[in-house]
C-alpha cells in the first residue's frame, strides 16, 4: 500500500515536541481525526485527510497516497487503543513508525496517584461494556477507556448490576488540556473526551480461577459440571493468542471460562440447539466475555469454516460420524484435545481413541453431600464422567 507510515502522537492542549513539529510539519499528506487537524498549523501544500467513516475504507486511502510522505496524529500513545494498532495489523510493524506522546492512561494514573503495578487499564472503545465485568473485584483500580460521554451510566448500571454499586467512579476530563476536568460521577459534567477511574467496591462475586459455581451459568441441565469442567480446563491450558473450539457447548462454560483466562484468548462455542445458542451469548455477557463467537449448528459441518484451533472442547456429539478425527486433523501442532463422556457407547469410542492415539485417559466420579432424612446426610454419586485428553505432537 506504500512506503512507510508515521504515526505522531499528539497532546489535548496540540503540543507537539519538536522532533515531531518537524515530522508533521514536513509531511506531504497528514491524517487524522478533525479534531487533532484542527490542533496543527496549516502547511502550504500539504494535503490533510480526516480519517474515513468508516475506517475499513482506510486501505483505500492509504493506496491512494502511496509513495508520498504520510503521517498520521493520533493521541497520545497511538498504540493505547489507538489508530497506531490498526495501522501496524494492517500494514505490519516494518511499515509503521510510531512517535507517541504521554497517554491518557499515563495521565490519569498520575492524577489519581495510581501505579501502574496496581491499576489495570480497560478500553470500551468499540466494545461491549460487559467486558468490564471480567475485571471487577473488590480494591481493585481500574483505568477505562471511554468510548463517549454516555460511558459512565453504562459503567454505573454494569457496577450495580454486578454488586459493585458501591465504587467510587471519577471522570477525568480531557486530560493535559486547557479544559481539564476530575468529577465523580453523576455529580458533574461528562465531557465527551474522558478517562474513568474507578475504585472497585462491594460484594459482587470474583474469581478468576477455573470452576465457578454451576449457578453462575443459565443452564437447561446441559452444562459440563464444575468440578469435571476445572479438570477439562487444567489439559485445555489456556493461553494468550490460542484459539479454543467448544463442541457441543450446552451452556458454554468450557469456553467462557477460556475467555476469562486471560483477554487475548478466542473461543467459538458450537451448539446445534438455538435457544441453548442463545443462552450462550447471555452466559458470556453476564460473566465479562462477550467476544465469545457462538456458532449455531451442528458439528462436525459447523467446524469447517473456523480457523485452526489451539486447543479443542468436546462435551457432547463426540460419537458423531468422523468428528474426533476432524478435531485432531484441524488442531494446530501442540493443540490439546479434550472430549467427555457419560455414556456406554461414547465411553467405547473414547477408549478406543485412547488405544489408538496415546494420550490419558482419566474415569472421574464426583460425590456430594446432601439430606438423607432427618439429621443425617450421606454422599450422593454424579454421573461418572470419561476423559480422554490428548496432545499433536506433530502434523498428522
Amino acid at each position: 500500500m506504500g512506503g512507510l507510515i508515521t504515526v505522531v502522537g499528539i497532546g489535548a492542549d496540540g503540543h507537539l515536541p519538536p522532533p515531531s513539529r518537524g515530522l508533521v510539519g514536513s509531511a506531504e499528506v497528514l491524517l487524522g481525526g478533525e479534531r487533532h487537524l484542527d490542533l496543527v498549523p496549516d502547511v502550504p501544500g500539504q494535503v490533510r485527510r480526516p480519517w474515513p467513516r468508516p475506517l475499513d475504507a482506510l486501505p483505500g486511502v492509504l493506496r491512494e497516497h502511496a509513495g508520498r510522505r504520510v503521517v498520521a496524529l493520533a493521541s497520545g500513545d497511538p498504540l493505547v487503543s489507538g489508530i497506531g494498532t490498526t495501522l501496524v495489523r494492517l500494514l505490519g510493524a516494518e511499515a509503521v513508525e510510531i512517535v507517541p506522546a504521554v497517554s491518557s492512561a499515563s495521565l490519569a494514573r498520575a492524577r489519581m496517584g495510581w501505579s501502574a503495578e496496581e491499576s489495570a487499564v480497560v478500553t470500551l472503545v468499540g466494545r461491549d461494556v460487559d467486558a468490564l465485568r471480567r475485571e471487577l473485584a473488590p480494591g481493585r483500580r481500574l483505568l477505562v477507556l471511554s468510548s463517549d460521554e454516555r460511558t459512565p451510566t453504562a459503567v454505573a448500571a454494569l457496577l450495580a448490576d454486578a454488586g459493585f454499586g458501591a465504587s467510587a467512579i471519577h471522570v477525568l476530563g480531557d486530560l493535559g488540556g486547557p479544559d481539564e476536568s476530575r468529577t465523580t460521577y453523576p455529580d458533574g459534567p461528562v465531557p465527551r473526551l474522558h478517562v474513568l477511574a474507578i475504585e472497585v467496591a462491594g460484594e459482587g462475586f470474583a474469581s478468576w480461577a477455573s470452576g465457578l459455581p454451576d449457578d453462575a451459568f443459565e443452564h437447561d441441565g446441559q452444562l459440563t459440571k464444575r468440578d469435571v469442567r476445572a479438570s477439562a480446563l487444567a489439559r485445555l491450558a489456556p493461553a494468550p493468542h490460542q484459539r479454543l473450539w467448544d463442541v457441543g457447548a450446552g451452556a458454554g462454560s468450557v469456553a467462557i471460562e477460556w475467555l476469562r483466562a486471560h483477554p487475548l484468548t478466542s473461543a467459538h462455542a458450537v451448539e446445534c440447539n438455538e435457544e441453548r445458542a442463545e443462552r450462550i451469548g447471555r452466559n458470556a455477557s453476564r460473566l465479562g466475555v462477550p467476544r465469545l463467537d457462538v456458532v449455531t449448528g451442528r458439528a462436525p459441518d459447523a467446524l469447517a469454516a473456523l480457523p485452526t484451533p489451539d486447543a479443542v472442547f468436546v462435551g457432547g456429539g463426540a460419537t458423531a460420524d468422523g468428528l474426533l478425527d476432524l478435531c485432531r486433523d484441524r488442531l494446530a501442532v501442540g493443540g490439546r484435545l479434550v472430549a467427555h463422556g457419560v455414556t456406554l457407547e461414547t465411553e467405547r469410542m473414547l477408549v478406543d481413541a485412547f488405544h489408538r492415539h496415546g494420550g490419558e485417559l482419566t474415569r472421574l466420579g464426583v460425590e456430594h453431600v446432601t439430606p438423607l432424612g432427618g439429621r443425617f446426610t450421606g454422599w450422593t454419586p454424579a454421573r461418572a464422567v470419561v476423559q480422554w485428553s490428548w496432545t499433536k505432537e506433530s502434523q498428522q
